[in-house]
């Protein structure tokens, strides 16, 4: 499927040279798409600006399209496309492009949550990506040290915001959503950061697909001390085990590895607040922002 998946393994000591190269190609690929958006534009006599005001855009992000500073949405490639009369050339890259705007160690992941059956996901240090708002989103990416370049802040934002689409689709998957308390106690980004994130929580969790239940401070027993994880289900019913942290990931394969994980979240949603519970839990704390 991907990298990740038929090489899941990357940790300590591991030889980067692969993710090296992932990382060169993704940026090829970035870069070849925006010289065949540049050609095509000048083929068809627009500058950027004009082409900016029929796609929504200024001219400036028409040129980071072009020099490969910014990846375009799919969206904005078909419309790029109908606009430059490109027959279909430009929506021939929509593809590796999406693949390109997510960090190498994630792209499996990302290729998988587009064919989950089901999500089961256990967070510990901050909110799932799937549930963030914008403005958290973004305050994540603001604190990473090294510092990220603005171009690239508001890439990975686009990226994350563009997964949330899981949840409109059809058939809709089933996703599960285990926090501790404190992951929402932090207040990355602010308290109205915060307070706006808190709703975001409470909306999404009336979804009919969604359940999402807190793991209270003062419990007593915790099987998910082991960190966060993830665990996803395809629509061929195979099952896989995603663990993340400080850039490195693993995409388990191993169908005993990945039924134990979720016979531990299975455990970890026994333990945890019932789904109204964490409603509740939300409202309170929400009060205290």
């Amino acid at each position: 499927m991907t990298e990740n998946e038929t090489n899941p393994k990357h940790g300590e000591g591991a030889d980067d040279s692969g993710l090296r190269t992932a990382d060169k190609s993704a940026q090829g690929v970035v870069v070849a798409f925006g010289q065949t958006m540049k050609t095509l534009r000048l083929r068809a006599g627009m500058d950027r600006e004009q082409l900016g005001r029929r796609l929504g855009y200024s001219a400036a992000t028409i040129a980071s399209f072009e020099q490969g500073r910014r990846i375009p949405s799919a969206r904005v490639i078909d419309r790029a496309d109908d606009t430059l009369d490109a027959g279909g050339l430009l929506k021939l890259w929509k593809e590796e492009v999406e693949k390109a705007q997510y960090p190498v160690f994630f792209q499996g992941m990302a290729q998988l949550e587009k064919q989950a059956l089901e999500l089961l996901e256990y967070d510990a240090i901050f909110i799932n990506g799937l549930l963030q708002t914008e403005e958290y989103t973004r305050a994540l990416f603001a604190m990473r040290r090294p510092a990220l370049d603005r171009d690239l802040v508001e890439q990975r934002v686009a990226a994350r915001l563009a997964r949330q689409d899981i949840f409109d689709r059809r058939p809709a998957p089933l996703l599960s959503f285990v926090m501790t308390e404190a992951v929402l106690r932090v207040r990355y980004g602010g308290k109205e950061v915060m307070r706006g994130q808190l709703e975001h929580l409470l909306l999404t969790s009336q979804r009919d697909n969604v359940e999402l239940q807190v793991m209270p401070g003062d419990c007593e027993d915790n099987a998910g001390l082991g960190g966060p994880f993830t665990v996803v289900t395809r629509r061929d019913s195979k099952r896989f085990l995603y663990v993340e942290a400080q850039v490195i990931s693993t995409l388990e394969t191993d169908p005993e590895q990945a039924s134990l994980a979720a016979a531990r979240y299975g455990i970890i949603r026994a333990q945890a607040l019932t789904p109204r519970k964490s409603q509740e839990f939300i409202e309170e704390l929400l009060k205290e922002l």
